[in-house]
């Protein structure tokens, strides 16, 4: 079945690309300087601590037991953990103290405002745990980055590749320099939510590319800019729809998920909205860029095929 142009009002994504690049351009210097500037407000996870988990009978306030614990000389993070009626205590590395006493010295402090509260865990990460944790997720989107550049090379052309390698690294920086510019607190579940953006943009990257590709070879009268636009307008209510339901279930996890899943929904929010912006004009851009043509997309020719076409 043949691609037709379409016959409807179609936006110009492809006429306002430099436009986009320029707004892109300004968000990543903007992010990797906070980054290198600023730096990430690692958690426990990375810089290693105590974690404390307490059971109370009632629902109780975070904000007071947050204040007692300051009162007591302690830098502490207060959330609720499931319910209201379970707090998750996590504590930056004390010095001078001793590792296995921290524990029973927050909960003589908790016990003094509620004698009814229940210490149920205390598990502390060392600084050693926490850069290993942080070399193998940087290792592990590394290898994520390399096994895509390899798949799309091969499922399409390799400039195709370095367009989508472009987008996602692209929605990676921005994702994690919004974490460095508003210093909220970076932990495993936000790493673990940068590679999944980095699936999700590369899932919304591989349509548009898909149709770009039918349009290259079936549009033939069309230039690289014109097909690239229409696969964008074809592809657009698809990208929408994703996006949009994507949207609501993680806005809903970010209002009602509770504190323990609060930075990886809001990780995932960005990188939604990001990769959804990356996809129609960072991944394109990057194909005109570098010039993609028709015949680079062209099947290679089988031997003896000129000479049989010639035939009468």
């Amino acid at each position: 079945m043949s691609i037709k142009k379409p016959t409807g009002k179609m936006i110009n994504f492809t006429g306002k690309r430099n436009i986009a690049l320029i707004f892109s351009a300004f968000m990543i210097i903007a992010s990797i300087a906070s980054i290198a500037f600023k730096g990430l407000n690692f958690g426990i996870d990375f810089t290693g601590g105590t974690v404390i988990e307490v059971g109370y009978p009632e629902a109780t306030d975070v904000e007071k037991i947050r204040q007692s614990l300051i009162n007591a000389k302690f830098e502490a993070t207060v959330q609720h953990f499931g319910t209201a009626k379970d707090v998750l205590i996590r504590l930056t590395p004390q010095e001078g103290e001793d590792k296995a006493k921290i524990g029973d010295k927050v909960f003589e402090v908790l016990k003094a405002t509620d004698p009814k509260v229940e210490l149920r865990r205390v598990e502390f990460v060392g600084p050693q745990i926490g850069d290993e944790l942080r070399d193998q997720g940087g290792t592990a989107m590394l290898l994520a980055l390399a096994g895509i550049l390899i798949y799309v090379t091969l499922r399409f052309e390799f400039r195709f590749s370095v367009g989508a390698i472009i987008a996602l690294i692209h929605d990676v920086v921005i994702t994690i320099g919004f974490f460095s510019i508003t210093g909220v607190e970076f932990d495993l579940t936000i790493l673990a939510a940068v590679l999944a953006i980095i699936g999700y943009s590369l899932n919304d990257t591989i349509v548009v590319f898909d149709r770009v590709r039918e349009n290259y070879l079936k549009l033939r009268k069309a230039s690289s800019e014109e097909s690239v636009n229409i696969s964008i307008n074809q592809t657009l209510s698809r990208t929408i729809v994703t996006s949009l339901t994507t949207l609501l279930v993680l806005v809903a996890l970010f209002i009602f998920g509770g504190e323990v899943i609060h930075g990886f929904s809001l990780a995932m929010i960005i990188g939604v909205v990001i990769g959804t912006y990356s996809s129609i004009y960072v991944a394109s851009s990057s194909l005109l860029m570098m010039g993609v043509t028709r015949e680079a997309l062209l099947p290679p020719e089988k031997e003896g095929e000129d000479e049989l076409s010639q035939l009468p």
